[in-house]
């Protein structure tokens, strides 16, 4: 398995927090670290554009759409556990990062891999409380009505 490597030679863990932030959800940060052959990082587009296209259904067709809001969720948990990898590789101890991906230090670690650790945090924790209460209310309006 290949690794994508920076300018120490080993995968920066900021890159590969902020990728999984702002791209994660298409697998950017897959590719970055583990090279366009990884098999995870291209499965995770199909969730996100499947709850995608649920979203745009409930947006165009109305919220009475099963469709939509059977795959909705799909796009909250994909995001979700983008956000969670964003924390994990962010959380990383040096030894440990580079023990996965390289044995330099890239010195690009500080404040910048905080932030996007508490931006992957509240971000995360606001798309996966919204899924659960999106999928609450869905499954006590059909179960009313059913």
């Amino acid at each position: 398995m290949s690794t994508a490597t920076g300018t120490s030679g080993s995968p920066s863990k900021t890159i590969a927090t902020w990728l999984a932030l702002l791209f994660g959800s298409l697998g950017a940060h897959r590719f970055y670290l583990f090279g366009p052959d990884d098999r995870i990082g291209w499965l995770l587009p199909l969730p996100t554009l499947v709850g995608a296209w649920g979203f745009w259904r409930l947006r165009t067709l109305g919220t009475d759409d099963r469709l939509g809001s059977l795959l909705v969720p799909l796009l909250g948990a994909t995001v979700a556990l983008t956000m969670l990898a964003a924390i994990v590789y962010g959380l990383a101890s040096e030894a440990r990062w580079h023990a996965r991906f390289g044995t330099a230090s890239d010195g690009r670690s500080g404040w910048t891999t905080v932030l996007g650790v508490v931006l992957a945090l509240a971000f995360g924790a606001t798309v996966l409380m919204a899924t659960i209460a999106f999928v609450a209310q869905r499954y006590f309006e059909w179960s009313a009505a059913g």
